[in-house]
């Protein structure tokens, strides 16, 4: 019989997040979820628990690290060690970077970069201790690529990118892996803002002729996180030929 492991996923109450952790609920992973908004996060936690799986909800900013700290305390003493780290919470932002204000620059930053560092920093202790973990950051291929009109989140995408590759190096001797994967355009409510006509300008871009689906994307997240343990410091894009 395989061990008991608990995954904690942020920014799970909808999109890729939530399909992440209804897929791990099909491996009976216990499951720690956070998010913003109670409402939504509540009716993921309602979801998770009708298929079986125990699961803690925690309503959680992860661009402050005192909310991270809450969230792993909860976390450690419903189910202890997390073994599994998705760090999925992200926001975006369209519009001329000379536009942006400071406020604007550091929410953004807060959310999609520094909130990896604080989960990050919060579940290596007990996964060195194990010498066995694995962290997956969801990124994007702006990160790489870059965007008009998306300077700071690409920015914030290209930074998860380039942590994701040091730290893979500094947790590989303790047997943790480090991944990321960089999404193209799936079809969340990330994605929503977008007229008709965006939509399919974008779709007309992309070699398979559609969006990405958050069940696709979740399923891709799965076959990382089962990989063989000498795949790490990799960022894996999925994006229909895209870019």
């Amino acid at each position: 019989m395989s061990p008991v492991r608990t995954a904690l996923i942020t920014g799970a109450s909808r999109g890729i997040g939530k399909a992440i952790a209804l897929r791990l609920a099909k491996e009976s992973f216990r499951l720690v979820i956070c998010a913003r908004n109670e409402a939504p996060l509540l009716n993921t936690k309602k979801e998770l628990l009708a298929l079986g799986v125990p699961c803690l909800a925690v309503v959680a900013d992860v661009s402050d690290p005192s909310a991270c700290r809450r969230l792993f305390d909860e976390a450690h003493s419903t189910f202890g060690a997390v073994n599994v780290l998705v760090n999925n919470a992200g926001v975006s932002q369209i519009g001329l970077l000379q536009d942006m204000n400071d406020t604007q620059w550091n929410a953004l930053i807060a959310t999609n970069l520094s909130s990896v560092f604080y989960c990050c920093r919060l579940a290596i202790p007990s996964m060195i201790s194990a010498k066995n973990g694995k962290i997956l950051n969801i990124s994007s291929v702006w990160g790489s690529a870059g965007a008009s009109c998306e300077a700071a989140y690409s920015a914030s995408k290209g930074g998860v990118n380039a942590l994701t590759k040091a730290l893979a190096k500094e947790l590989a001797p303790s047997g943790i892996q480090v991944n990321a994967l960089a999404y193209g355009a799936i079809d969340t409510d990330m994605n929503r803002f977008l007229s008709e006509e965006e939509r399919n300008a974008l779709i007309s871009e992309i070699p398979t002729g559609r969006l990405g689906t958050a069940e696709e994307a979740a399923e891709m997240a799965w076959s990382l996180l089962s990989a063989p343990d000498y795949l790490t410091g990799q960022i894996v894009t999925m994006d229909g030929g895209w870019i």
